[in-house]
């Protein structure tokens, strides 16, 4: 194991935005508001989360950072006062292993949304008093998406401090209706994904909060497929901005995280380039073995379309972060000035 770490090791090591923690106090919660079988996996399925169990993790996987945030079901189970205090215990918590391991854990902070006064309190909080390097927000919270003109408060205090705001996806309203009897994570995470990403596109926020750096997850799911069709009913409507769905896209960031082929790298290519892929593990809700299997996966991929991936990635989280976020990278970080935007993934 001690070989098998240095050569994982010396190579570039990784920066993971899409690392998840638990709390025993925080599944004891989300069971009693009826999460037994969170968003429809087996019961018994939800993980438990050591910052030390997560640190060797990374060492197998040559890791360098994760930064930590609570998965679906999120936070809010109905009641906003319960809502509040359950974000500040599990924020509390992330932010206690991140002074743990200053180095190789950030803090994407939970907020109880879509209660807006608490959130912005708790957002005011993370940011002042708890140094989270970003939020996280559910794609839909009670039903109230992400993007949607409710959370116009909200996006404005994200957009006055520049916040990296990372959207997790979760189980839409309804979805008792829709889903078949299948976990939402198979389907019905990369739908609502694209629900709140079409609202906030849709409404324009992606200009007007220009300073929100957005990051969407598991290589935007079904949202390139969507693109030419959205445009085409925003046209239609009378809705069209001042620039193209296609290149509104552009502007987020997206994670590597999720079961992914050459026609995820071929769909994703047609809306963003390089300089805005970022890695993604989703541990610890993928166990530790599939974690490590998942990145053998995406070195064999990337061989004939992003070869220089581990460097890419974690120079363009470097950028978004403005930090040095993993030692032995810091120079490339700051002389670099990344791959052009709309660089082609493939051809080396």
């Amino acid at each position: 194991m001690a070989e098998e770490n240095e050569v994982l090791m010396s190579e570039v090591p990784l920066v993971d935005v899409h690392a998840h923690y638990t709390t025993a106090d925080y599944i004891a919660d989300a069971k009693a508001a009826g999460h037994a079988m969170p968003d429809g996996m087996p019961a018994g399925y939800w993980p438990s989360w050591t910052p030390e169990a997560h640190v060797e993790l990374m060492d197998r996987c040559g890791i360098g950072k994760s930064y930590l945030s609570m998965s679906s079901p999120g936070v809010h189970f109905g009641d906003d006062a319960a809502a509040h205090e359950l974000a500040r215990r599990v924020n509390d918590a992330g932010a206690d292993a991140k002074a743990t391991y200053p180095e190789r854990f950030g803090l994407f902070a939970s907020l109880p949304m879509p209660d807006v006064d608490g959130t912005l309190d708790e957002l005011t909080r993370a940011f002042d008093d708890l140094d989270a390097d970003g939020v996280i927000v559910m794609s839909n919270a009670n039903g109230t998406y992400f993007g949607s003109l409710a959370s116009r408060p909200i996006l404005e205090e994200l957009d006055r401090r520049n916040a990296v705001v990372f959207l997790h996806p979760t189980s839409p309203p309804g979805y008792q209706l829709v889903d078949q009897g299948w976990p939402r994570p198979m389907i019905e995470f990369f739908f609502d994904t694209a629900r709140a990403v079409v609202s906030y596109v849709a409404n324009g926020f992606t200009d007007e909060f220009s300073n929100i750096k957005l990051i969407i997850p598991h290589m935007g799911g079904v949202i390139p497929l969507l693109t030419m069709r959205v445009e085409a009913f925003l046209q239609g409507g009378g809705r069209a901005q001042s620039r193209t769905v296609q290149e509104l896209l552009g502007d987020f960031y997206f994670d590597l995280a999720s079961n992914i082929g050459p026609e995820h790298v071929a769909a994703l290519n047609s809306i963003t380039g390089p300089d805005k892929i970022l890695f993604g593990s989703d541990y610890c809700w993928t166990p530790p073995e599939p974690t490590r299997l998942r990145l053998d996966v995406i070195d064999k991929l990337m061989e004939t379309h992003l070869a220089d991936w581990r460097e890419t990635t974690s120079r363009n989280a470097g950028k978004l972060f403005e930090c040095n976020c993993t030692p032995g990278i810091g120079s490339a970080v700051r002389n670099s000035s990344g791959a052009r935007h709309g660089q082609q993934w493939s051809g080396q």
